[in-house]
Parts: structure tokens; C-alpha cells; sequence
């Protein structure tokens, strides 16, 4: 459900820029969705869908990008993926991890006319 409150977040962004770029009409929207984010790139759709009517973005095309997890070792620095569960570190076999990316939401650009 906090895909709503997101999605109207993307609209707001989206109507502020094209409302300075003095835009008639929001055609793309492409959005950067890490895998570790949580946000379900169905829902923002069906949600913007629903948000966006009667706006100048009614219509547009949201194109989701998706970023894989990357984790950081915290003993040796390693930049890797996980594979499934397993969050061990491939070069030290560390188990101290941070998340390096894989988390991002935002507004990568957007086209307009």
C-alpha cells in the first residue's frame, strides 16, 4: 500500500517539472526501481493510472529500470550480488554486509511535449 503514497509523490515531481518546462503533456516517465526497494512496479502503475486522471499526465507511459542488489563487505570491501539468500561475501566469505544498491526509487527523466 506505500505505493500510493510514492505514486503520488511521482506525479507531483512530474506536473512540478513539466509545469516549469511549460509542457502540455507528460508522454514518458522513466523510473529507476532498485530490487531490495520493496515498491512493486505493478502497483505504481495501477495506482498512477487511477492518480493521473484529468492531468496532463493522464496517458503516460511509466517505463520501470530495474537495479539488481549489489552488497558491499564491510571486512574487505568486495562489491558483489547476492545469490538468493546467501549474503556471505564471495572474496572473504564475510558475513558483514551492507547494501550497496538496490534501493533507489526516483524520477530518472521524463519526456514531455
Amino acid at each position: 500500500m506505500h505505493e500510493l503514497g510514492v505514486t503520488e509523490n511521482i506525479i507531483n515531481i512530474a506536473l512540478t517539472k513539466a509545469g516549469e518546462a511549460q509542457a502540455k503533456k507528460v508522454i514518458r516517465i522513466n523510473l529507476v526501481v532498485g530490487e531490495l526497494s520493496g515498491f512493486v512496479p505493478d502497483c505504481i502503475q495501477f495506482y498512477f493510472d487511477s492518480l493521473s486522471k484529468d492531468t496532463i499526465a493522464q496517458g503516460a507511459v511509466l517505463h520501470f529500470e530495474s537495479v539488481p542488489a549489489q552488497l558491499r563487505c564491510r571486512d574487505c570491501s568486495t562489491v558483489f550480488q547476492p545469490q538468493d539468500t546467501l549474503w556471505a561475501c564471495p572474496n572473504c566469505t564475510g558475513r558483514s554486509v551492507e547494501i550497496f544498491k538496490g534501493r533507489e526509487l526516483y524520477i530518472e527523466n521524463m519526456e514531455v511535449e
